[in-house]
């Protein structure tokens, strides 16, 4: 069964990490996809190894209104719909307190995080209204708790979540739902970046895998499924939900072994 028959899927940062996985699963489930990102090695690298008809790749800018305004007139060209709106472009840096944190830092990462999610609602909405279709956001969990040196990041994400469900409320006259995944920690070459800002580089793989009742740090796929059933149909009836994909890290602090086999500090988790 393919739930995506047919459907014409907008998705930004498609070419890397959870982008990318989801990307594979969209398609894999019946759909167009229309794959944004503003890297162009990322781009090439990509189309290498996942492309045909049903696969179009766009070079733009989300935190560009002019770029994403291209890119949905673009994809409506090419498609003549859009049914899904994927917002999953996102950049972390930087590992900082808010006081160590540079105008220039600070404003990068909200105006792709959030105002990218602006971009494409602006620009979006009309055919969104026409398809009756969906939007899903890619928070994460770090939105809800916080975490350590990572102050400007975990600000966009809870400002992800807020906007998740104000914005449902919003469209939800038009009978388009809006939703959010929420992953913990996910093994993607921006957490790979993130891990090696860290003081105890060394110890960042067991402290990911212990963040997570489950006892692993996982893949996108994992959170790739849990987007394509947002978008279907089989969750026609949810709407304003910021989806933990998680492992139960949100359950609790958890501590950990260090190499020494003593008890580390209480650890968060992070996307």
């Amino acid at each position: 069964m393919q739930l995506l028959k047919d459907k014409v899927v907008f998705l930004t940062g498609g070419t890397e990490g959870i982008g990318y996985e989801c990307a594979k699963t969209y398609y894999k489930a019946g759909a167009k996809v229309s794959i944004i990102t503003h890297k162009e090695d990322s781009l090439q690298q990509c189309r290498s190894k996942f492309f045909n008809d049903d696969i179009h790749y766009i070079l733009a800018d989300v935190s560009h209104p002019e770029d994403v305004n291209r890119a949905i007139n673009e994809t409506i060209a090419r498609y003549g719909k859009i049914d899904a709106i994927h917002n999953n472009a996102g950049v972390s840096n930087p590992s900082k307190t808010v006081c160590n944190t540079t105008n220039d830092e600070w404003d990068k990462v909200f105006n792709v995080n959030v105002k990218g999610i602006y971009h494409t609602t602006k620009y979006g909405i009309e055919a969104l209204k026409q398809s009756k279709g969906t939007i899903l956001n890619t928070s994460s969990l770090v939105g809800s708790i916080g975490q350590e040196l990572h102050a400007a990041y975990t600000a966009t994400k809870g400002a992800v979540s807020a906007l998740t469900k104000s914005m449902a409320l919003d469209y939800a006259p038009f009978n388009i739902r809006v939703n959010a995944v929420a992953p913990a920690g996910v093994w993607t070459p921006m957490l790979r970046r993130w891990s090696n800002q860290q003081p105890n580089v060394g110890q960042i793989e067991n402290y990911l895998n212990e963040i997570h009742p489950l006892g692993y740090c996982p893949e996108g796929d994992v959170v790739a499924d849990v987007c394509l059933f947002l978008i279907s149909e089989q969750a026609r009836f949810i709407t304003g939900c910021i989806l933990p994909v998680s492992g139960g890290a949100e359950l609790g602090y958890r501590r950990f072994m260090d190499q020494q086999g003593e008890k580390g500090d209480a650890i968060l988790p992070v996307d």
